[in-house]
């Protein structure tokens, strides 16, 4: 496979943010057991639930479903950057859709507590941001990698949530030589737009890269429709139909060296 370039995708191929995700949640819903007693499972459904249903409800839902921006990163994002009036938007709501998650996920438990669902929207973020967590493989791979091909990191979200992202790993950057956020682009992943600026940028027709990420609506269906080889991070086992079908597919990110030497 004679190849010039590697893309990456960032969240839950390199990060481990489902990880970090599950960890802040289970922390600020410790509290709300110490606090009142609902069982801390059930209040993480609950506030999941009410957030993806609040998330949805927002004139901005079209625009962060196209970016890439999930309801639980709408749970810790500030939204202070970013150029489209979107973002205006999404940083004036942000704030009440927090507090609103949390308030009415306490509600569905039988809890009507606005301060506390108040108090628990501030401790997420924090929870969050205290967990970058980075699989074990990632440096080793990047290490592996870097020198021998140009490397790029191709991620959907909002700019400042993403670069705090990076921030919270700094030794991670240094490995790439372009980093594009759909945020900042204007649109993103699975856009072929977003894969054909990142190929300008790197210099390379399509069939000299190689994207690799965990998501196949977004990684690889925007890969395998400009023709770029796709490589689905497969960690978990998912069980995938045949519509978006993959170049190969792998377990682990070091399996990727194997298919780069074949």
């Amino acid at each position: 496979m004679a190849k010039q370039a590697v893309l990456f995708d960032l969240d839950d191929t390199l990060l481990w943010d489902d990880r970090s995700v599950k960890e802040a949640f289970e922390a600020t819903c410790q509290s709300a057991t110490e606090a009142v007693g609902v069982d801390p499972e059930a209040l993480e459904e609950a506030v999941r639930r009410e957030a993806r249903a609040l998330y949805e409800s927002y004139e901005t839902f079209p625009f962060t479903k196209m970016i890439g921006i999930n309801p639980f990163e709408g749970l810790w994002a500030p939204f202070r950057e970013g150029e489209q009036e979107e973002f205006r938007k999404l940083e004036s709501l942000a704030p009440g859709y927090r507090k609103a998650a949390w308030t009415k996920g306490l509600k569905a438990l039988g809890v009507d507590n606005e301060e506390l669902g108040a108090k628990l929207a501030e401790q997420f973020p924090a929870e969050r941001r205290a967990r970058p967590i980075v699989y074990e493989e990632t440096f080793r791979l990047l290490d592996a990698l870097k020198g021998k091909y140009k490397l790029l990191l191709l991620t959907n979200g909002s700019p400042d949530l993403q670069r705090e992202k990076l921030a919270g790993v700094p030794d991670l950057v240094p490995f790439f030589d372009h980093i594009i956020i759909s945020g900042e682009f204007g649109e993103g992943k699975p856009a072929a737009s977003i894969f054909k600026h990142a190929l300008e940028r790197l210099g390379i027709e399509p069939d000299h890269g190689i994207m690799v990420g965990d998501k196949l609506t977004t990684d690889i269906l925007g890969a395998n429709t400009i023709g770029m080889t796709s490589v689905w991070v497969n960690r978990h086992g998912a069980v995938r139909n045949d519509e978006i079908v993959p170049t190969y597919e792998i377990k682990h990110l070091e399996e990727l060296l194997q298919l780069l030497e074949a």
